[in-house]
Parts: C-alpha cells; sequence; structure tokens
C-alpha cells in the first residue's frame, strides 16, 4: 500500500469520527488526558425549533450541559428556557435519527432534518430517511420509545 493512500485513509478515518462527535455532543479524552467535546446536534440551539420555528446555531457564549452533553444556544433566553426544562428542549433519542432508533440502530442525525411532534423533537438522519419516517411517524415514533429503552446505553456499531 503506497503512504499517500495510508494517510488518505487515516485523515478519512479522523473525519468520520469528528463528525460523529459532532452529531452526538461525543467526548473523547486525548493521549495526554484532556477532554475533546462536541456539542450536541451540531452546535444548533434545541429552543429555537420550539420559539423560532427553525433551527439557529448556537454560540459559545450560552451554554448548558444535559444528559452528558454540552448544548449551544443562540442567546441568554435561550439557555434559560432550556435550563428550566431541558427535558421539553432536548432532542428525542439523544439526538441520534429517530426513524433509525425505531428500526433498533443509532443513525448520526443532521440536526437540519427535523420535526416537532407533539411538543417533541426529533431529528432524522437526511430527508430521504425522513420521507420514510413521516410515511408511518406515529407508528415509528411508538417503536422507537420501545427500543430505545433496550439501546440507549450501546455504541452505534453495537447495533
Amino acid at each position: 500500500m503506497n503512504s499517500s493512500f495510508k494517510r488518505g485513509t487515516r485523515f478519512f478515518a479522523m473525519i468520520s469520527l469528528l463528525v460523529a462527535f459532532l452529531a452526538t455532543g461525543a467526548s473523547a479524552n486525548t493521549m495526554n488526558g484532556t477532554e475533546i467535546s462536541a456539542p450536541v446536534m451540531g452546535g444548533y440551539d434545541p429552543v429555537s425549533y420550539f420559539n423560532q420555528g427553525k433551527p439557529m446555531r448556537g454560540n459559545g457564549y450560552h451554554t448548558a450541559t444535559y444528559n452528558g452533553g454540552t448544548y449551544l444556544f443562540a442567546n441568554k433566553e435561550n439557555k434559560e428556557m432550556f435550563t428550566s426544562n431541558p427535558g421539553k428542549y432536548a432532542p428525542q433519542f439523544g439526538g441520534y435519527c429517530a426513524y433509525g432508533v425505531a428500526v433498533g440502530k443509532k443513525f448520526y442525525s443532521d440536526p437540519i432534518i427535523w420535526k416537532v411532534v407533539d411538543g417533541k423533537l426529533y431529528l432524522n438522519l437526511d430527508k430521504k430517511i425522513q420521507k420514510k419516517w413521516n410515511a408511518d411517524m406515529k407508528s415509528h415514533i411508538v417503536k422507537a420509545h420501545s427500543n430505545w429503552k433496550d439501546i440507549t446505553h450501546k455504541l452505534p456499531s453495537e447495533l
């Protein structure tokens, strides 16, 4: 194997890992013990889906943690709304794709592909998957909540 192929493969692997961290708000320790953490939902403000009717980027000036993840907010008011009732605003299934959870998997989600249903925020992998999810949304939501109990503490690679 030539060295440029190996470098390209390593680069792709590192980018893939970074995308996974950004999608879920995961964290990891580096070799020197410092922690690397990416915001949940790729840094989008979860409250904005409810009060603005669209996803808005959060920023580092307004942050909060919930269930081990760091959330970013567009403004102080959104942060305060979230911290007073995080369960109301946090995405379902830890931000994983709602359709994926309905079929017993953990797919990373795109925070731009979303829907609020009965006051809960659901994210999907992409528009194609969201179309499948929308076709029988109520049934998928029931299945996803049932499956989540069994897969919540499993890594995506274990499913």
